[in-house]
């Protein structure tokens, strides 16, 4: 690196990726950069369930001897990135935030991990995850206040974004565990369409509503991770046959026209607190005539309780093991959970389930006529106390139905903290999404 530059640490990934592969930085020179700000932040942060600086350097050095010998490089070559720990990794521990699993190193990668590395990113480690990917917070703590949740489940992997432990992380999302935390903790997190990226050999909470997702600090990088990952998987039937979005290409470029976003406040719109109000009414009154107030509550009023029906019903179902077994080490929240799963009857489950074509369909003909939705990515800043992870009712609706989405840390709580914007666009639609997202950032950078 030149005398005055950045630290290593502080490169955004592409602009890692690039000076690496022009040798104005050596991966070595990055990992070992991210490593130490890991040990200077991590007693503070807790935002790691495992690393392993050895590992990571010989992997780094490895990457070096591929670019010095002239072979190809993957678009992520020697960029360190960070995994949520319900991940199989061969070669680290994936314990999924419980004493049930701990030990436990898997012989294969997940599918995405495997991505990952073939790309040329180095895996640094396996980050935090509440318990199971549900609800008990691990230990993480929220970079801008300690004090603060980081939200969860991708706890781990939203906090080492926000506080330069890596460019990039991988976590995944069930009901809110992306879009929250990157809210909470003022990072970019996008979650691809449901089916766009393989969740084969990751730990799996509902297949009806797993959904793998990205932490970045901006929204070409966040294009750049998600890129690639996404990819047909014949071990994962949600997954199918389909060219590859130019997510980058279009998170970088304008629109053709300026777009037009639907405001939503959803039904959970009273459960926003007074700033976040405030702040998405300032919003919409700056972008003025590109903005306009869609009212859905009719279609959405039910959305919540159809979610948590499939969800508590298939939890119940994957996490039976763990309950009959290991029912005294889970939390109580999500004994809870599972019990209450267990009740659920067939009929209310399929009911519930039966449901989401007809609301995807009403979407989507609302999007024919916007290019996005704007909706608040969260119901405040992140509350004070590391006893919950937040609220994730307004990321609800939108997860229930596979929709991508994405979070822009563009306003400020209360007390100064981060809150995320977060936009919608409908099914499959992801790389236009990302570029309105960019021309939204734009418009807000202008301000």
């Amino acid at each position: 690196m030149t005398p005055g530059a950045a630290q290593p640490y502080q490169l955004g990934a592409a602009e890692a990726a690039l000076a690496i592969r022009e040798g104005r930085l050596t991966a070595e020179e990055l990992v070992v950069s991210c490593l130490d700000r890991i040990e200077a932040q991590e007693g503070q942060i807790g935002a790691w369930a495992f690393v392993d600086r050895q590992l990571a350097l010989q992997a780094a050095r490895d990457a070096d001897l591929t670019r010095r010998a002239g072979k190809p490089l993957g678009a992520l070559h020697g960029v360190p990135v960070g995994v949520k720990d319900i991940f199989d990794t061969a070669d680290l521990p994936t314990e999924d935030g419980t004493p049930l699993h701990a030990g436990r190193t898997p012989a294969y990668d997940a599918s995405a991990v495997a991505a990952l590395r073939c790309a040329g990113a180095i895996v640094l480690g396996k980050t935090v995850t509440a318990e199971l990917a549900v609800c008990t917070p691990g230990r993480t703590r929220n970079p801008h206040d300690p004090q603060r949740t980081p939200g969860g489940s991708s706890s781990g992997s939203a906090a080492a974004v926000a506080a330069y432990m890596v460019p990039l992380a991988i976590g995944t999302q069930t009901n809110g565990s992306v879009i929250r935390p990157a809210s909470y903790c003022g990072v970019v997190g996008y979650k691809p369409s449901f089916g766009l990226i393989s969740r084969y050999r990751v730990l799996r909470v509902s297949r009806s509503l797993d959904q793998v997702g990205v932490f970045a600090r901006s929204i070409a990088d966040a294009a750049l991770l998600a890129e690639q990952l996404m990819g047909f998987d014949r071990h994962d039937p949600d997954t199918r046959m389909r060219a590859r979005p130019d997510l980058v290409g279009f998170a970088t470029q304008s629109p053709p026209l300026p777009p037009r976003l639907a405001l939503v406040r959803t039904p959970a719109w009273p459960q926003a607190d007074a700033a976040a109000q405030t702040a998405f009414a300032a919003l919409a009154e700056y972008l003025g005539g590109a903005v306009s107030v869609v009212d859905l509550d009719d279609l959405l009023g039910a959305a919540v309780d159809w979610h948590r029906t499939i969800m508590e019903a298939e939890l119940a179902r994957n996490y039976r093991r763990e309950l009959e077994r290991g029912g005294a080490q889970l939390s109580p929240a999500l004994r809870a959970i599972l019990e209450r799963g267990r009740t659920i009857t067939a009929g209310d489950y399929l009911a519930a389930l039966e449901q989401v074509p007809a609301l995807v369909s009403g979407l989507e003909q609302v999007l024919l006529e916007y290019d996005a939705i704007l909706t608040p990515a969260a119901s405040g800043e992140a509350p004070l106390g590391l006893e919950s992870t937040g609220n994730p009712v307004f990321c609800t609706p939108w997860t229930l139905c596979g929709m991508p989405a994405i979070s822009l840390p563009l306003l400020q709580g209360a007390a100064g903290m981060p809150l995320g914007a977060q936009l919608v666009a409908a099914r499959d639609d992801d790389a236009r999404l990302l570029r309105t997202a960019n021309w939204l950032a734009s418009q807000v950078a202008q301000a």
